[in-house]
């Protein structure tokens, strides 16, 4: 019992770590044009990060719950995995890397269960699709951006340029809500599969040990059909894990993530009020998307693409082109990386005799 509730704490921490980490990705953009201040503009972000809710199924969580076998999870390869993902999370944080914190819990869980089980416990299909939207997903937000921005230029062609900003900047509202919505739905569910998990362990322990498994641990075999959007793959779990994950990702995306807020709105691209528009817009569009298709992909790839694709749209040589690189580095070594800290912590708990 007491190392499942570590495991609870653990997996909020992360997800409280990924609203602050992640802030940038949906306020970048508006406190960039001046749109809202950096705390109008968290709270707005946080506010929609809880919308999801009630907007979006479990796809997310459903295919972050089949990264591995079930007969590999235990509580040490859960525990090795969130402490890699709040590791790596923190590291690129404090370097002011927008690297993503999805790829680093598939990460962490995958290098885990490969320490504890062996390499064919690992849903290749899974850990290949996440891996290939790790490119695909900033080139359909760059191409979507571009496209958007390109339409809305040549609509506003005629429009008083004070007055269109003025429209733009109201839109950009509604653009950056559109965008939090899909960086909750898809980020909080992430930490829901992880929780599931858990409880899956608990259950069985229980079970064997023939106890009687608590109403707030029961994840039962059917599905209600008022409150379908907390069911995982026909199992339906206990309410308060949803509510759990999307308030702490809401409430650290308003702690804010300074240091890549920075890096996002002034080292890749000058946004105006118009791009704003266009990248959120485009940012949204692909989250939505993908969330439909349970693809797990990176807020942080999807809008970084986006805000590319606005630059682009203007002209080739305004996207600074260099701190892209470094940061498509970034992206590409998380999953190893993490997979990495996740095997090597799993092989220390187990070491040190945790059960």
């Amino acid at each position: 019992m007491t190392f499942l509730i570590v495991i609870i704490f653990l997996a909020l921490v992360f997800d409280l770590i990924n609203g602050f980490h992640d802030a940038a990705n949906s306020i970048t953009n508006i406190v960039s044009t001046k749109v809202l201040s950096p705390f109008q503009a968290v709270i707005w972000a946080a506010f929609f990060n809880i919308v999801a809710f009630w907007i979006f199924d479990l796809n997310i969580a459903n295919t972050i719950a089949k990264i591995v076998n079930n007969d590999a999870i235990n509580f040490n390869v859960i525990c090795a995995a969130l402490l890699s993902a709040i590791t790596w999370n923190l590291v690129t944080w404090w370097s002011g890397i927008p690297s993503s914190s999805s790829h680093t819990l598939i990460g962490g869980l995958a290098g885990a269960a490969i320490a504890h089980a062996g390499w064919g416990v690992v849903n290749q299909e899974k850990i290949f699709k996440t891996f290939a939207f790790i490119f695909l997903a900033p080139v359909i937000g760059l191409v979507i951006a571009a496209t958007i921005n390109v339409i809305i230029v040549n609509i506003s062609k005629k429009a008083h340029p004070a007055k269109a900003t003025r429209w733009f900047k109201r839109l950009q509202l509604v653009s950056a809500g559109l965008f939090s919505i899909g960086h909750g739905g898809n980020d909080a569910q992430k930490v829901m599969g992880v929780i599931a998990a858990a409880l899956m362990v608990f259950m069985a322990q229980l079970k064997a040990k023939g106890l009687e498994v608590p109403d707030w641990a029961n994840i039962v075999q059917t599905v209600d059909p008022i409150t379908h959007k907390v069911s995982i793959d026909g199992h339906h779990f206990p309410i308060w894990i949803p509510i759990a994950c999307y308030t702490a990702i809401g409430c650290g995306t308003m702690m804010g993530g300074w240091k890549i807020v920075k890096t996002m709105g002034t080292k890749i691209t000058k946004i105006t009020p118009i791009e704003g528009v266009s990248a959120d817009t485009a940012g949204a569009i692909t989250l939505f998307l993908t969330e439909r298709l349970g693809i797990p992909v990176s807020t942080t790839h999807t809008i970084t693409g986006s805000i590319i694709g606005v630059g682009v749209a203007k002209r080739v040589s305004a996207v600074k082109w260099g701190i892209t690189y470094s940061l498509l580095w970034a992206w590409i070594l998380t999953i190893p990386i993490s997979a990495l800290i996740g095997a090597l912590l799993f092989s220390l708990l187990n070491y040190m005799g945790i059960q």
